[in-house]
């Protein structure tokens, strides 16, 4: 029986932009021909764990490690022990990282190499912030069409978009929309990993429009904090966090492009979104649908090998639309009242003077914590300001001020590195 394969590169035209290196552009045939040279210097092994911070690089490995038959490791974080610990977990394993020598290309390919479309193309990992790291494999057919529906939302009209991402390759949000983007849906990401507002500016720059910018709510705050103008953008995507509707009409005011927010998980990438400051209504991706029976809501997605379980308190307004009402580790339940940890957060994150701030439930308490990053409020000034806004059962005991959040480069902050400051 004939093994099913798709391209490497969807719609391949040797000629056009699939990367922004730092010499330069790369064109997909350019692409395709590195990948297949630096396939063949690989070591041998099932596995490679993809570390590499460059994303153009990391493209790169990702494609060679599959054309060679194996699969990328994607871990949620790069600490040795992390990494320590797959290596015992995957013993046929090695470690890819920025030092790897991109080999000399040979002849440009006239088609775009070929990988089996159940190949399983990468296994990515849950952040871990509530718990131990979660492994999803997920096949190089899946991955594709993950994208190319995505693409079908943001960029209906559009022949080509120039992507510019602040999220890590290694996550499954960043997987899609800076990697896959390109590799399946006629998009060019640029090769950085751009931290600091400054540094997003000048990736923008160094790409010409249209431009897709792939970011996370601390991003957009740091962003819009920092009052710089940047290049022109067609759009702005965020996830990883709720976004409000206040920050996102902020940031569609002050850079001139809508803010769209994707809703997903790591077991099946996004699913749905929603245009941030219009409506609190996601919209599932096409040929997806949702429902709900016997107390179970799952989403369920043509391109999926199976439904998917939702683990959010939701409100199901069609097949094809719902409100989130909350995570359901997220939901406080207090004296018969309930409150999403989320929605105090943002309220928190709206008095005047709070630079960042998070409440929580520590573990074995009944209400929340909250720490809190506010140099020029006292504790107590933070508490008044939240009282008319909560009801007296949440309003965080203790609340602590600290000089910085332990947040993770998507913006998260893992329970356990919490605990350590409340404590």
């Amino acid at each position: 029986m004939a093994v099913s394969t798709q391209p490497l590169i969807s719609a391949y035209s040797p000629s056009a932009v699939l990367a922004w290196r730092a010499d330069g552009p790369v064109t997909q045939g350019q692409f395709a021909a590195e990948a297949l040279a630096l396939a063949q210097q690989l070591p041998q092994g099932r596995q490679a764990i993809n570390l590499c911070e460059d994303r153009y690089r990391f493209m790169l490995s990702l494609a060679a490690v599959c054309l060679r038959g194996q699969t990328s490791l994607l871990p949620s974080s790069n600490a040795p022990v992390a990494i320590d610990a797959l290596l015992q977990r995957y013993p046929e394993s090695y470690v890819l990282n920025d030092d790897i020598a991109i080999a000399t290309a040979g002849k440009i390919p006239a088609r775009a190499p070929r990988i089996a479309a159940d190949h399983i193309a990468a296994i990515a990992f849950t952040s871990g912030s509530t718990g131990e790291p979660q492994a999803h494999a997920k096949s190089w057919r899946v991955l594709m069409r993950t994208a190319q529906l995505a693409r079908k939302v943001f960029l209906p009209d559009r022949d080509a978009a120039n992507v510019v991402a602040t999220v890590p390759p290694q996550h499954m949000y960043g997987l899609e929309t800076s990697v896959f983007f390109a590799l399946a849906a006629n998009c060019a990401s640029h090769h950085g990993k751009p931290f600091f507002p400054a540094d997003v500016r000048d990736a923008l720059a160094a790409v010409p429009a249209p431009r897709l910018l792939i970011s996370t709510p601390l991003h957009l705050r740091a962003l819009m904090s920092a009052g710089i103008a940047l290049p022109s953008l067609q759009l702005i995507i965020s996830a990883t966090a709720p976004l409000s509707a206040e920050l996102a009409t902020q940031i569609e005011n002050a850079l001139g492009a809508p803010v769209h927010e994707i809703y997903g998980c790591t077991e099946a990438g996004s699913m749905a979104s929603r245009r941030s400051r219009a409506t609190d209504q996601w919209q599932l991706h096409p040929r997806m649908r949702i429902a709900s029976a016997q107390g179970k809501t799952t989403i369920h997605g043509a391109h999926l090998s199976e439904d998917v379980a939702v683990a959010d308190e939701v409100e199901i307004s069609s097949a094809r639309r719902f409100r989130l009402l909350g995570r359901n580790a997220d939901m406080l339940k207090v004296a018969g009242k309930r409150a999403s940890l989320n929605d105090l957060t943002q309220k928190l994150l709206a008095v005047p003077g709070v630079e960042d701030g998070v409440l929580f439930l520590p573990d074995g308490a009944e209400r929340p914590a909250a720490l809190v990053v506010a140099p020029s409020l006292a504790e107590s000034e933070i508490l008044q300001a939240l009282a008319p806004q909560f009801d007296a059962v949440f309003l965080p005991r203790p609340l602590r001020k600290v000089a910085k959040l332990p947040r993770n480069e998507l913006g998260k902050l893992p329970h356990a590195r919490l605990m350590e400051l409340l404590a």
